[in-house]
């Protein structure tokens, strides 16, 4: 590509490249990683427990630093001093499983302002913040409840609208479908697709392969030997990456299979991806 080209591409919003992390004392846990978050995308991160993920993650946000390699916000090095690091906070918010690890102040409305209010936001524009975000997770009528009298579904939805109240470019969420029943886990989905309707940019990681296949536009699996990225349902359907990846088949992908092999679907037909899509193909 041509240098007037490249300079009128706009950048990644977040990107790591030739990362490599180790936990003191300890291996290596990602080595000479190149990784990039597109902008507009759904991004879904996969691989077997202590392939990386959660490092990585942390390393996307801020909350780790590598030992060798950038991590670049718009294209620009990140300065890991204040400066540098409210820069990439405000771009970038990570969510991390467990709410009970985020949540903290007496009320939900306390809770999601605390953002805000350390980025030293007007007061009008902390309030304008809390309710767009306690709006966006469907829980403006809780802003006033004390935090220990949330469930969980409410716990999990008051953390990630701490994070949206940054008004971040890139949403980081691990495993923010756990724990919830299918009716929290439906509710959870429709909220993110209104938060990607708005321009916001969301990486999920997780262990489900069908919710993967479902929601995300690409995968990004971890293996032994490194990270493979690629559009979610051609990635999904190679099981030499699945199982290095210690993951299963997707059920869409092998329903797809099965109607291709029968002459139900064509080669260049999306296979289903929920059941709810297999039953209009059978219709």
């Amino acid at each position: 590509m041509s240098g007037p080209a490249r300079s009128a591409a706009r950048a990644d919003p977040v990107a790591l490249s030739g990362v490599s992390f180790a936990y003191e004392e300890g291996p290596e846990v990602l080595t000479g990683l190149d990784f990039a978050v597109r902008e507009g995308r759904a991004l879904a991160l996969l691989g077997r427990n202590g392939s990386g993920k959660t490092t990585l993650m942390r390393l996307l946000s801020g909350g780790l630093r590598p030992s060798a390699g950038t991590l670049a916000v718009d294209g620009e090095p990140v300065a890991y001093g204040r400066k540098g690091l409210t820069r990439l906070r405000t771009t970038v918010q990570l969510v991390v499983q467990d709410p009970d690890d985020q949540l903290f102040a007496a009320s939900v409305g306390q809770d999601v302002s605390f953002g805000p209010l350390n980025l030293g936001l007007p007061d009008a524009e902390v309030r304008s913040r809390v309710g767009e975000a306690l709006a966006a997770l469907d829980i403006a009528a809780l802003a006033d409840r004390p935090t220990h009298l949330l469930s969980y579904g409410q716990r999990k939805r008051t953390a990630i609208a701490g994070a949206v109240a940054m008004r971040p470019r890139v949403l980081i969420l691990d495993e923010p479908t756990a724990g919830l029943d299918p009716d929290g886990q439906e509710r959870l989905l429709a909220t993110l697709d209104r938060l990607r309707a708005r321009g916001t940019t969301v990486l999920m990681a997780t262990h489900d392969v069908d919710l993967a296949l479902r929601w995300s536009d690409e995968t990004a699996l971890l293996t032994p030997d490194g990270l493979h990225t690629g559009p979610t349902a051609a990635t999904l359907a190679r099981t030499d990456l699945l199982r290095r990846a210690g993951l299963r088949l997707p059920w869409g992908v092998a329903a797809a299979g099965l109607l291709r092999a029968r002459g139900l679907l064509a080669d260049t037909a999306a296979g289903p991806r929920t059941p709810e899509e297999l039953a209009a193909l059978a219709d």
